[in-house]
């Protein structure tokens, strides 16, 4: 995360600027907000086209059997629900705790809880489905002694991190740069301090070394499986976090623990919770983000 002594002047004032604007656009109700996310539908999916081969491309090679008339439905619900994403994580700026338990529905906390009780760190993984941005609610209904925290990939541009870091940081979340991740979680373990951690799993691997490899989606697709050697490491237990849409603005935040695969495979949580997404997905494909170029490689290359 960017800091404040790690800006240039220029970047302090381009900082302030773009948190002002944020701030000021979540004062508005969300019903106003949507009518923003409406014209930046409009504008990706009529104007620029936004991926809109890279979308196409990535449904038709999951679900070969849609019809076509089905995959341009998924296509337009998709750039809907991409900008809602957006405005719903700028509302994050000014949104009550009231307010979050309204729009987001929540089960399976005190499983995570027993968990903690029992003396065990959490791993969560979940997906980029539904709203990921609003997933750090989930920390209100956690044990406060246990340290919420979620793994991220910092921006290239500071300044915007720094924006984006405040807004996740909303419910108290600690968040870890991507590189600084074994070290903090295992320094957390060593000290006695029990954590549950949000790990976003479904991206392609940004290491060119890609080993590990599953069917996912009707494709062949490597995996990252970061989390899990960190989990068995210090005898954590795993949860799935499904963020399904209920209604425009509403979720149903459910948390569910991932039981291995039972075959002598390699990475059998993390391959448990993509059979998991890939069942979210499928009872909601405009839901997850196909934008993402997910198979670009091949395995071999």
């Amino acid at each position: 995360m960017a800091k404040d002594s790690e800006l240039t002047k220029s970047q302090k004032i381009l900082y302030r600027i773009q948190k002002g604007a944020i701030k000021g656009l979540a004062h508005l109700p969300l019903s106003c907000l949507y009518g923003i996310s409406d014209l930046g539908t409009f504008i990706l999916r009529r104007v620029m086209k936004y991926r809109e081969d890279m979308i196409l491309k990535n449904m038709r090679n999951s679900f070969p059997d849609a019809s076509e008339e089905q995959i341009e439905i998924w296509r337009n619900d998709f750039y809907q629900r991409f900008c809602d994403v957006f405005v719903e994580a700028a509302k994050l700026a000014h949104i009550s705790d009231k307010e979050m338990a309204k729009r987001v529905m929540v089960t399976g906390a005190e499983q995570v809880n027993e968990s903690l009780k029992e003396g065990r760190s959490v791993i969560l993984l979940l997906g980029h489905f539904g709203n990921w941005e609003w997933v750090t609610y989930g920390a209100r209904h956690f044990l406060p002694e246990a340290i919420s925290c979620e793994i991220y990939h910092p921006l290239s541009d500071k300044v915007f991190d720094k924006v984006m870091l405040d807004l996740r940081s909303r419910f108290g979340t600690v968040n870890i740069p991507m590189e600084n991740t074994m070290r903090t979680l295992l320094g957390y373990h060593r000290s006695g301090r029990q954590f549950v951690c949000g790990f976003i799993s479904d991206q392609r691997p940004f290491t060119l070394e890609l080993t590990h490899w599953t069917d996912f989606l009707n494709q062949d697709t490597p995996y990252v499986n970061g989390g899990e050697v960190l989990g068995k490491h210090i005898g954590a237990d795993f949860f799935y976090v499904e963020m399904m849409p209920e209604r425009r603005g509403y979720y149903h935040m459910t948390l569910e623990r991932i039981e291995a695969e039972d075959d002598e495979e390699e990475n059998p949580f993390t391959r448990a919770f993509l059979k998991k997404l890939e069942a979210s997905i499928r009872k909601n494909p405009p839901a997850w983000l196909w934008s993402h170029n997910r198979w670009k490689r091949k395995r071999g290359e």
